[in-house]
């Protein structure tokens, strides 16, 4: 049965018994899970040996009392020394993508341009005629920045019209075919919020960005409810194995939200979901939970989300100076400064949360401008506006998040990942306010952290050793890449737990463990607080229980 979550968003525990009277709760325990090494995630240090679980809850940690209430039918699993931690949630996935990249080609190591021709031509041999090529997740630098043109590839795919999208999913590579069938030639103008590539002559290169790829992809057939279903059902069983419990999805339609619903009414999910959908569908969703309230702890809504600048990759993230690879521009605004106003105040009006994508310093700064506004005008409550990805922040940025109550939601792979090259968009002294996760900490602000997956891995040990060594993928800087912004495992870890939680209204009952929490939890087979930080993509996760059930191990 779907929970009524009316009052989530401002007195969700009212639900719930309090915590303490859960560790008074009368019953035998269902499961004890004794002999471990569990890291409560109530502190950096707090630690106890044993959880006693009740259906869903945990009703009892430590052996003494989980002895207490342990009984003849109680289930005794013995961890054995291993490492818990409470479940892990990702707060930033495009899970329908991911899931469905899971069957795709893989174009993201493809180390120069005959590779990637050729990688393409391999996929487009194993397609029907006619159908189209996606996917791929390229990075052009890998092979110095040149970025695919159609001619490319269009001898390799005379039949098959191919759409890749780059890494960072704001650029899609086409080739003829693809650029006739969306009806993109010489003579389309731009489209608002985005960039259509051309070349010298004023013909399409086959590179459209941010809006002008959005317009492709609406002309692109979709998948089936069915294959859509079943791609996301893959992605859970991927999550689950990384000892992902939750997962936010701050998307900008509503496939995957009304795909986990479909799941949800199905059964139960094994992964919970945190749904966002487009802010500039604000009504809908108001609609929504007017009629149906937030829906329950597998699948709940209630929050909206807005793209108002582009990447950093693109060169369409807003700045506040231009490029220093192509002074030509400054970066765009994918939706108009006005219409964010006005979507964001009148959302927040009606009890949704927000979160707003901003990457470039100028974007920051107008969106933190727009929420501060907003706050202003609707007065005081708990509404837990949300920065995806507050990437590159001017330097009277940083303190507004803590002072505005503005989440900071990361994604620590990517400063890896980026560092390879972003001296060369942005320049030095930008790169000192970039992924400043270190400074935003100790402001005081909350900082939830995830994954952006299918851009990065959805795999929070990646995560969790990108935060803590910034070490950038290319070995290049083995001390750290601006190591002045590593956070602590401790702290790291509480990002991906209790401020994961608190980003989506949900700690008073998740991201930690302790008596009156959701039975969620993740075992390792070593400590990750114990190890060298270099090898922490090298645990392995040995079992993933959600609400009380072992969804993932042996």
């Amino acid at each position: 049965m779907m929970l009524d979550r009316r009052m989530l968003l401002g007195g969700g525990a009212a639900l719930l018994l309090p915590v303490n009277a859960w560790s008074r709760a009368a019953g035998t325990l269902d499961a004890a899970y004794i002999n471990g090494a569990v890291w409560t995630g109530r502190g950096p240090a707090e630690r106890t040996d044993a959880i006693g679980v009740i259906g869903s809850r945990v009703v009892a940690i430590g052996r003494a009392a989980v002895d207490a209430r342990a009984g003849p039918r109680t289930r005794i699993i013995d961890l054995k020394g291993a490492f818990v931690t409470p479940g892990l949630t990702d707060s930033h996935t495009h899970f329908t993508l991911g899931s469905i990249a899971l069957s795709q080609p893989i174009l993201r190591d493809a180390k120069d341009p005959a590779d990637f021709t050729r990688r393409i031509a391999e996929a487009a041999k194993a397609l029907p005629a006619g159908q189209w090529l996606l996917g791929g997740s390229w990075d052009a630098d890998r092979w110095g920045g040149t970025l695919p043109s159609h001619d490319w590839i269009d001898a390799v795919t005379p039949d098959t019209p191919v759409a890749v999208v780059r890494y960072d999913l704001h650029m899609l590579a086409l080739n003829a075919l693809a650029l006739k069938l969306v009806g993109i030639d010489r003579d389309t103008p731009d489209i608002p919020g985005g960039v259509i590539m051309r070349d010298a002559r004023g013909d399409p290169t086959g590179i459209v960005k941010d809006a002008a790829k959005d317009f492709v992809l609406s002309k692109i057939p979709q998948p089936t409810d069915a294959q859509i279903d079943a791609a996301v059902h893959r992605g859970i069983q991927l999550g689950l194995s990384k000892g992902v419990t939750q997962v936010h999805l701050p998307e900008l339609n509503w496939t995957t939200h009304d795909s986990v619903r479909r799941l949800r009414a199905r059964g139960e999910t094994g992964v919970r979901f945190y749904s966002f959908t487009p802010l500039k569908d604000w009504e809908r969703t108001a609609a929504l939970v007017r009629h149906e309230g937030r829906g329950d702890d597998w699948v709940r809504w209630g929050a909206c989300k807005v793209v108002f600048d582009g990447s950093l990759g693109s060169r369409t993230a807003r700045f506040y100076e231009p490029y220093l690879d192509d002074p030509t521009t400054r970066g765009i605004t994918v939706t108009r400064p006005e219409d964010l106003r006005a979507w964001l105040g009148a959302a927040d009006k009606a009890g949704l949360q927000v979160a707003a994508h901003a990457i470039g310093d100028e974007a920051n700064d107008i969106v933190l401008d727009a929420m501060a506004a907003a706050a202003a005008a609707n007065g005081r409550r708990d509404r837990r506006f949300r920065i995806e990805h507050a990437q590159h922040l001017s330097k009277a940025a940083i303190p507004r998040f803590a002072r505005q109550n503005v989440i900071a939601s990361v994604q620590p792979y990517h400063a890896i990942d980026d560092g390879r090259w972003a001296i060369n968009r942005i320049g030095p002294e930008r790169l000192t306010r970039t992924y400043a996760f270190q400074d935003l900490v100790a402001s005081g602000a909350h900082v939830c952290m995830g994954s952006d997956w299918p851009v990065a891995p959805l795999d929070p040990l990646t995560g969790l050793k990108a935060a803590v060594l910034r070490e950038t993928l290319d070995g290049k800087n083995p001390g750290g890449w601006y190591p002045n912004e590593r956070v602590s495992l401790a702290q790291a870890l509480r990002g991906y737990t209790h401020e994961a939680a608190y980003a989506g209204f949900s700690d008073d009952r998740m991201g930690a463990i302790a008596p009156g929490f959701l039975a969620d939890f993740v075992v390792f087979d070593r400590d990750l607080f114990a190890i060298d930080p270099e090898t922490l993509t090298d645990a392995t996760v040995l079992r993933t229980i959600v609400n009380g059930e072992q969804r993932f191990g042996a």
